[in-house]
């Protein structure tokens, strides 16, 4: 058997060796063209799902897009080992393993939790694929990791297998009051959580100084980076992870850039100068992954990066896609408004906004969740925006928007434009 540990030193060299390789999209292209026909061949057939539509000679436009309710009708038609719905959920709410496999879930921000499974190998190059990333130079410190995230997974677990970290996890669905303390004391080198948790221990004048600090999880706002980058002294780097994988890693020059030497990305228009990502990954062999439609709305970068890299760089994550606004129109279509537009609207209205909410909650109805500490001019001003946003998409002028009082976020991931009607 394999030291695990070999695993995460093998990807940690193939990833960092990767920009010195490939160094210009022709090439990427070429060289993931391989890779997906040795993936199409070997490892998607065996799985029940695509057993009859991949193999010898398949490309990857052969297959369907799949959506998180194909996979989560029937898991094991996805999964090598066979793992059930039933037996998937039974091993995360215990110990998340079954056998040497580990089982894991996503937060359900949407309404609707995916599972996925890993072998224990995977595991452990998703450490070295990370670190490669992340923290390259690991090799030289013996850094203390604190995750700050609402869910524990065993994935955690292997960076203490290297000798040269130590991870703690801390889970913010306690309050953060509860834990404080303790991560004072843990004193970490690198801090990885979603920007509201940044910016409060930020704003909570502690004594951690971090020399590495991750944004992840959440999505990041630049009112939230200016808090955060001058509350710790260090810029704030960038983490794009979600249920589906490491997706993408801020580089030296602080430009997300995809994990496009792990996996593939097709991009789907979705309006606006926006895409949403479909995923096929072919670093992973235990759930297969193809042609997989993620619900992230992203703008692109085209320019070349600074640092060389010929990976995609994500210029935004604008949000969900399940988060844009449908509103009724004057000429009976329905209009649509992504994230980023109501973002703008909001924060471009005063320098002094840096926090808000802005929930739609009926066909017409919306809410807007604004500081009290702020004037009245100018959450009147806000709301304003808003409406005047409204009549130049051509929604109805119906459209009401209610001011409340902004509430601190507890629980759940933080989503700052969100709807809750459904047409």
């Amino acid at each position: 058997m394999i030291p695990p540990i070999l695993y995460a030193l093998a990807s940690y060299a193939r990833v960092r060796s990767f920009p010195r390789r490939i160094r210009d999209r022709q090439t990427l292209r070429a060289w993931q063209a391989k890779r997906l026909k040795q993936w199409l061949a070997h490892d998607v057939p065996k799985v029940s799902a695509f057993r009859k539509l991949a193999g010898c000679g398949s490309k990857l436009e052969d297959l369907p897009i799949m959506e998180k309710s194909d996979l989560m009708e029937d898991f094991s038609r996805f999964n090598v080992p066979d793992i059930t719905n039933a037996q998937g959920w039974e091993a995360f709410s215990g110990s998340r393993r079954i056998g040497d496999f580990i089982v894991g879930a996503s937060t359900g921000t949407s309404g609707n939790r995916g599972l996925f499974v890993i072998s224990h190998g995977e595991q452990f190059s998703w450490l070295g694929a990370i670190l490669a990333k992340a923290v390259p130079d690991f090799w030289r410190h013996r850094d203390r990791i604190a995750v700050l995230l609402p869910l524990d997974t065993p994935l955690y677990d292997s960076a203490n297998a290297t000798g040269r970290l130590a991870l703690r996890f801390f889970d913010i669905t306690d309050p953060l009051g509860s834990y404080l303390t303790t991560l004072v004391a843990f004193d970490p080198t690198l801090l990885v959580a979603p920007p509201r948790i940044l910016r409060r221990l930020a704003e909570a004048n502690t004594t951690l100084r971090p020399r590495r600090i991750f944004s992840a999880a959440e999505k990041l706002e630049d009112f939230d980076r200016a808090i955060i980058e001058g509350g710790f002294g260090v810029a704030l780097d960038e983490i794009y992870m979600a249920t589906e994988g490491l997706l993408g890693v801020t580089c030296a020059y602080g430009r997300l850039h995809l994990t496009e030497d792990c996996m593939h990305f097709e991009f789907e228009p979705a309006g606006e100068d926006l895409v949403a990502p479909i995923i096929s990954d072919f670093s992973r062999k235990t759930q297969i992954m193809a042609r997989y439609r993620m619900n992230d709305l992203l703008r692109l970068d085209r320019e070349t990066c600074p640092c060389g890299s010929p990976l995609m760089v994500v210029r935004e994550v604008v949000g969900r896609q399940d988060d844009v606004f449908c509103m009724p129109a004057v000429d009976g279509k329905p209009v649509e408004l992504t994230p980023d537009i109501l973002r703008n609207a909001i924060v471009d209205t005063d320098r002094c906004i840096d926090d808000f909410l802005l929930v739609q909650t009926g066909e017409r109805a919306l809410e807007l969740h604004l500081s009290e500490k702020l004037s009245l001019p100018v959450r009147q001003a806000v709301r304003a925006n808003l409406l005047a946003l409204l009549d130049r998409h051509g929604a109805s002028p119906d459209c009401r928007i209610e001011i409340l009082a902004l509430e601190p976020h507890s629980r759940g991931k933080l989503r700052r434009i969100r709807r809750e009607w459904a047409a």
